[in-house]
């Protein structure tokens, strides 16, 4: 077998013979010819070592599991059940003697493979992996949202230069400098912390890499030692990360032109106002369990409802074409609003976020219901097909194509599964369209749902109820209310709060967390019509909500 480092037999070298290895005892850490590999197998302290090739040797080769104690110098060879520590010799005597579980690592090690400490660390690898492939693409698309801001606000100087005469050139070359430093400033400050991310991501990729080859190859101690070693580096290494991701900001620029600049153009002394808004950053960064004794779960910080105020920050109404039917809508990652319109001409509409259409795009049926799976994908559902469509948001071609029992409802998407209204149930499905359970609904006029890590929340229109389950389908809440009336559209808040619209009320309510309080928070003289839609962006705190008759408005949470 051709490798790229050759290792000599451990006991040829002992007889002064130098002979290469083409096998390796993981047990005795050394390697062993052929000829030795048969005296190594039949022998009876040897025969039932674990011996692997060369090859594998050198995947777990540079793997540093270090059996010796830190503090003493001696081998490690105890394991303290209760302080989930192991020791060498002195450590015994020294700091666990009182402990009436000290045993021998190899009693512990048996079943190293199998232990719930490798599991939870390869979830732990594998979570970590996903938070930081997440946060890349978070800072990826900040980063393009701000070089489209900074075109945006390079094009408004310019087409206002262009109203000017020649005596404004000075003032115009002033504010692009500063446009162009401002700009920088704010990529570059992203580009660092996409360095970090991306550098955290090789390590648990490779750590991902080494801890399967560990577990392939290296010895049950190895494998004891290795699993919390390793685990230690990662509670560093994302504790590090999470203060990066903590402390970053998000930055918009905006630019405002002095309106006196075509009449005043000698007098003014500045081209316009150049400002960066900063915003915390709200990326997830869902901790994974090391062990069974200790588990991080990130809980929202929970805002009371009395303090939410809804401000007007656009409204407009869509085109103006004949039999409009909205049903869902929501926000895409660049920016701009995505109406469903079902009709008989069906069709998704995009608008810019300040009401200019950009696109009508056809579909395959009847719109029902549309969400977001991630900066890349969106599902579709339609009332008229027993499919539902994965499909890009940026070309909206079909990606995937999901078969299902029966006409669909509502949609929602969370932690990797797809939620489905079927009549009086709700279907689960993995991205790959495999069902995976049902849940049973209180009734077959269930109509929209959201789906979270923990929870589904579900409208029913004909009981004019809002229902709240676990992901078993137990309920924890249901809200009844005379002030909502046909609930129809749900959506959640960063705090789980939900906001529900009532279609014969006209209104928007807020219901808590814990559904033992709601608010109105839009009514009627708000504009609100026959309202069918609502969707909440968690980034910036911002509502989406559209009547069945095409009026869009959008407001900002503050």
């Amino acid at each position: 077998m051709a490798t790229g480092k050759q290792i000599p037999c451990g006991p040829c070298s002992v007889d002064d013979v130098i002979k290469n290895a083409w096998r390796w005892c993981t047990s005795c850490e050394e390697g062993i010819c052929e000829d030795c590999e048969h005296v190594h197998r039949r022998s009876k302290s040897s025969r039932n070592h674990r011996v692997i090739s060369i090859e594998d040797y050198s995947k777990i080769e540079h793997f540093s599991i270090s059996q010796i104690c830190e503090q003493h110098g001696e081998n490690l060879e105890w394991f303290c059940k209760c302080h989930d520590e192991v020791l060498c010799v002195v450590c015994v005597p020294s700091k666990h003697k009182a402990c009436s579980d000290v045993l021998p690592i190899s009693a512990n090690s048996a079943n190293a493979r199998q232990s719930s400490a490798l599991s939870d660390l390869e979830e732990k690898i594998e979570g970590n992996l996903c938070n930081v492939k997440q946060c890349i693409k978070n800072r990826e698309s900040a980063t393009k949202e701000i070089k489209r801001q900074e075109l945006e606000v390079k094009t408004m100087i310019i087409e206002t230069r262009q109203k000017l005469n020649g005596q404004l050139d000075k003032l115009q070359e002033k504010m692009l400098h500063e446009l162009r430093s401002t700009a920088d400033t704010c990529k570059s400050k992203y580009i660092k912390i996409l360095e970090n991310l991306k550098s955290t991501e090789e390590m648990l990729t490779k750590l991902r890499q080494e801890t399967e080859h560990m577990k392939q190859f290296s010895s049950d101690i190895q494998v004891f030692l290795g699993t919390r070693q390793v685990n230690k580096r990662i509670i560093h290494k994302v504790e590090s990360t999470k203060r990066e991701i903590g402390a970053a900001k998000d930055y918009e620029l905006k630019v405002s032109i002095d309106r006196l600049i075509e009449k005043l153009s000698i007098d003014v002394e500045e081209f316009g106002k150049l400002t960066v808004l900063e915003s915390a950053v709200n990326l997830n960064f869902w901790d994974t369990k090391i062990d069974q004794a200790q588990i991080e779960i990130n809980v929202p910080i929970t805002e009371s409802i009395s303090d939410i105020k809804p401000q007007l920050i656009n409204s407009f109404q869509m085109s103006s074409e004949r039999n409009l039917n909205v049903t869902s809508c929501l926000i895409l990652p660049n920016g701009n609003l995505l109406i469903a319109n079902s009709t008989k001409n069906s069709n998704l509409k995009e608008y810019s976020y300040t009401g200019e259409h950009i696109r009508d795009i056809p579909i395959s049926g009847w719109l029902n219901d549309i969400v977001l799976i991630d900066l890349d994908r969106i599902v579709v559902t339609y009332t008229n097909t027993s499919f539902l469509e994965i499909r890009n948001n940026n070309t909206f071609n079909v990606e995937k194509k999901i078969s299902l029992q029966k006409y669909c409802w509502g949609v929602s998407h969370a932690d990797g599964k797809l939620y489905v209204v079927h009549g009086d149930s709700i279907q689960v499905l993995d991205l790959s369209g495999r069902q995976l359970k049902t849940i049973k609904t209180a009734s077959t006029s269930v109509s929209r749902i959201f789906a979270s890590r923990d929870r589904i929340v579900y409208s029913d229109w004909e009981s004019n109820t809002v229902h709240c389950r676990n992901l078993n389908g137990d309920e924890i809440w249901q809200f009844v209310n005379d002030s909502i009336k046909f609930p129809v559209g749900v959506k959640a808040d960063n705090s789980n709060n939900i906001y529900v619209v009532g279609y014969t009320s006209n209104n928007l309510t807020v219901i808590q967390h814990d559904g033992k309080d709601s608010r109105t928070l839009l009514t009627e003289s708000d504009g609100l019509n026959r309202l069918n839609a609502v969707f909440f962006d968690k980034d910036k705190r911002t509502l989406l909500i559209s009547t069945i008759g095409g009026k869009v408005l959008l407001y900002k949470l503050v």
